[in-house]
C-alpha cells in the first residue's frame, strides 16, 4: 500500500465540511452531536457527491464524520414535526424517505470509490450510509445498530443496504432485536472490512484512500460499475456481461500501458483512459 499521509482535518462549512488532499476527498458529517440525515444534510451530501462525479482532481472519496455519533440515521424531530401538517406528515415523510433512498444509490452508482471511516455510533439510516459504502473502516469504539423496532417504525429502508453486506439471518437479527453490535462483530457480519484502534482510524483510512487514488480511474470505475451490476444478475448473465466488460477494458489506454509497464517491469503512467 501507499505511505501514509493524514489529512488534516476538515473545516466545518456547514452540515457537511469538504476537504481534497491528494486526489482523496474528505467528507464530514459536520451536524454533532447526532449527525442526523434531516432533509437539509442529505442534499447538502448529495450536492457533494453529485460535484465529484466529474472533478478530475477527485480519485477517492471518505465519508467520515465529527464528533461522538457517526450518523444516528434520520432526524426524528424534523420527522415528527410534520405529524401537525393537514396530511398527517405523509407528503414530507415521502420526500424524505424519496431522499434518502437517493442519496444511498449516489453512493453505490458514484464513479469514484467512496469509504465509510466510521467512530462512534452508526445507527437505522446512519448504519444504511455505512452499508452503502464501498469499503467501511471503524474504530474500535464504533458500534451499529437499527433499532426501529424498538420505537415502532421498523428499519425497513436501512435494511436493503444492510442485507447486501450480510447474511440474511445477520441481517433479520439486527433487525428484529434492534440490539446494538460492538465493531469486532460488524466485522465477524461483514458490515465493516476492517477494525481498527481509534488513534489509528484516519491514517489507515488515508492509506487505503491514496492506494485506490494511485490507480488508473478509468479502470476503478470501469469495476466498481460492474461490481454491482453483476451482483444482481444470474450466473451466465454475469459472466457474458462481465466478459463484454473486460473486451472493453482491454481495448483502454491504461490496460495497454499498465500491461506493457508489468511485462516492462516499470511503474505504469496512468492517463485515465
Amino acid at each position: 500500500m501507499a505511505e501514509i499521509v493524514a489529512i488534516k482535518p476538515a473545516i466545518a462549512e456547514g452540515p457537511v465540511a469538504t476537504r481534497l488532499d491528494k486526489g482523496v476527498l474528505r467528507l464530514t458529517l459536520a451536524n454533532p452531536p447526532a449527525n442526523a440525515l434531516s432533509l437539509n444534510v442529505m442534499a447538502a451530501l448529495a450536492a457533494e457527491l453529485d460535484r465529484a462525479k466529474d472533478d478530475r482532481s477527485v480519485r477517492v472519496i471518505v465519508l467520515a464524520a465529527a464528533g461522538k455519533v457517526f450518523c444516528a440515521g434520520h432526524d426524528l424531530k424534523e420527522l415528527s414535526a410534520h405529524r401537525a401538517d393537514a396530511d398527517r406528515g405523509k407528503a414530507f415523510f415521502e420526500k424524505t424517505f424519496s431522499a434518502c433512498a437517493a442519496l444511498m444509490q449516489a453512493i453505490v452508482h458514484h464513479p469514484k470509490p467512496v469509504i465509510a471511516e466510521v467512530d462512534g455510533l452508526a445507527t437505522a439510516a446512519g448504519l444504511q450510509l455505512v452499508a452503502s459504502c464501498d469499503l467501511a473502516i471503524a474504530s474500535h469504539e464504533a458500534t451499529f445498530c437499527t433499532p426501529g423496532v424498538n420505537i415502532g417504525l421498523f428499519c425497513s429502508t436501512p435494511m436493503v443496504a444492510l442485507s447486501r453486506n450480510v447474511t440474511r439471518k445477520h441481517a433479520m437479527e439486527m433487525l428484529l432485536t434492534g440490539e446494538t453490535i460492538d465493531a469486532a462483530t460488524a466485522k465477524e457480519f461483514g458490515l465493516v472490512n476492517r477494525v481498527v484502534p481509534r488513534e489509528y482510524l484516519n491514517q489507515i483510512v488515508t492509506k487505503y484512500a491514496q492506494t485506490i487514488a494511485s490507480k488508473s480511474s478509468l479502470v476503478v470505475k470501469t469495476g466498481k460499475e460492474a461490481f454491482y451490476a453483476q451482483a444482481e444478475m444470474g450466473l451466465a448473465d454475469a459472466y457474458a456481461y462481465t466478459g463484454r466488460v473486460m473486451v472493453e477494458n482491454m481495448l483502454a489506454r491504461d490496460a495497454e500501458e499498465g500491461i506493457g509497464a508489468f511485462v516492462g517491469k516499470r511503474k505504469p503512467e496512468w492517463t485515465d483512459e
